[in-house]
């Protein structure tokens, strides 16, 4: 497998990722990555004050993850090189209101249903990791994916549904803002073949993905070919070890020419 050139799904402190922007450089330089971008949930991080920055010798893009509501099941997004406009910050601030709220019905939750202090304060960017590292860091004993697994994942007592936004609403508001939007992982979703339809309309999916399990990709590669889309990819990081999936040089030489014609 050709070593990646760019780690296009990466994220930061500004969401529920470890990485601070500062340390971003350091961690693509360590894995010989010369290109990543910056896609946190439903945010577009405020430390970046263009679509695309050179820090150190790395060149960083100012990306976006937004998760959207189909008929079938929800996307990820992702979005690329934004320019923010008036309706997608809005459609942010939304979301990250949502955010807060929900964190705050479900800490309250947790702490009544275990009787610990979580001494976890919401804000902006904050999602259930979040969460599940104060329950585990807490007096209560219950471990970080035990959180997942009996208080805050799906369907479990403690967990809050939050808002998200319409699909054909979420591709238009990054279609907008960025000149390049993909399909996150589409072999994650519990349709894939749906997900994949839904790419047709985009400009991208991604095709370098470190799935936890082995996966056939000639859906994603034939999607590619028929829709005449930019394989994109990356690691999906939310720690400090980038480079576990991505595209290779010779994409990232396309993805670059794209993110130039806006």
């Amino acid at each position: 497998m050709e070593q990646p050139a760019a780690d296009l799904h990466v994220h930061t402190t500004v969401s529920d990722g470890t990485l601070r922007l500062e340390e971003l450089p350091a961690a693509a330089t360590d894995t010989d990555i010369e290109l990543v971008a910056v896609t946190d949930h439903d945010r577009i991080h405020p430390g970046l004050d263009a679509p695309v920055t050179d820090r150190d010798g790395v060149t960083i893009v100012r990306g976006i993850e937004l998760r959207v509501e189909t008929d079938r099941q929800r996307l990820d997004l992702l979005g690329y090189g934004v320019e923010p406009t008036d309706a997608l910050v809005a459609e942010c601030d939304r979301l990250q209101q949502d955010r807060i709220s929900r964190a705050n019905e479900i800490i309250d939750c947790v702490e009544s249903r275990l009787g610990v202090d979580l001494d976890l304060n919401p804000r902006p960017g904050i999602g259930r990791p979040h969460i599940a590292r104060a329950i585990a860091e807490s007096d209560a004993a219950c471990g970080y994916q035990e959180a997942f697994d009996e208080l805050i994942g799906n369907d479990c007592p403690c967990y809050v549904a939050r808002e998200i936004t319409p699909c054909d609403r979420g591709v238009d508001l990054l279609t907008e803002a960025c000149p390049v939007v993909g399909l996150a992982h589409p072999l994650r979703y519990d349709d894939p073949a749906a997900a994949l339809d839904r790419a047709a309309g985009l400009d991208a999916v991604e095709r370098y993905y470190p799935y936890d399990r082995a996966v056939d990709h000639t859906a994603v590669d034939d999607a590619i070919d028929r829709h005449d889309l930019l394989a994109t990819g990356g690691s999906d990081a939310h720690d400090r070890t980038l480079g576990r999936a991505g595209p290779p040089a010779a994409i990232v030489s396309r993805f670059r020419h794209q993110l130039e014609k806006r």
